[in-house]
């Protein structure tokens, strides 16, 4: 359920995010959003100390596991620009797909140390089928 939300919420910030990069620019509103965020979450973390983690041990971190920051950038201006561009159902249909066969490979491979889950054909039917339903949804 909780990941639902999730998704529901991601479409509601796309459209936002798109909106807002209307009136100041892509780049300029994929700043904001970010300073926005990071506002946030510095009250979350320092003033309402709700963080329950350690960022004492950043030091301890493998630096690839920062590149998530640098992700959530290039995210964050996609979103904006597909939006902006193909409308909120089609770009939300192409990044599930795009989300999912990332995420089958991830799984399958184990990567950045999370569990392994085994690729299988129900798994690739499934995909295969995500695909037809974006491929139906792009369609003008």
């Amino acid at each position: 359920m909780l990941a639902f939300i999730a998704g529901a919420a991601m479409a509601v910030q796309g459209s936002l995010n798109a909106a807002l990069g209307k009136l100041i620019g892509l780049l300029e509103a994929t700043f904001v959003v970010h300073l926005v965020g990071t506002g946030a979450l510095v009250l979350t973390i320092f003033v309402f100390r709700l963080g329950q983690g350690d960022l004492g041990s950043l030091v301890k971190v493998p630096v690839y596991l920062y590149l998530g920051g640098l992700l959530s950038v290039a995210i964050i201006y996609a979103v904006l620009s597909s939006i902006a561009g193909i409308g909120v159902a089609s770009a939300t249909t192409a990044i599930i797909v795009g989300q999912v066969g990332t995420a089958l490979l991830i799984d399958h491979l184990g990567l950045f140390g999370l569990e392994r889950h085994s690729f299988s054909w129900l798994k690739a039917a499934g995909m295969a089928l995500l695909a037809l339903g974006a491929k139906l949804m792009l369609m003008k």
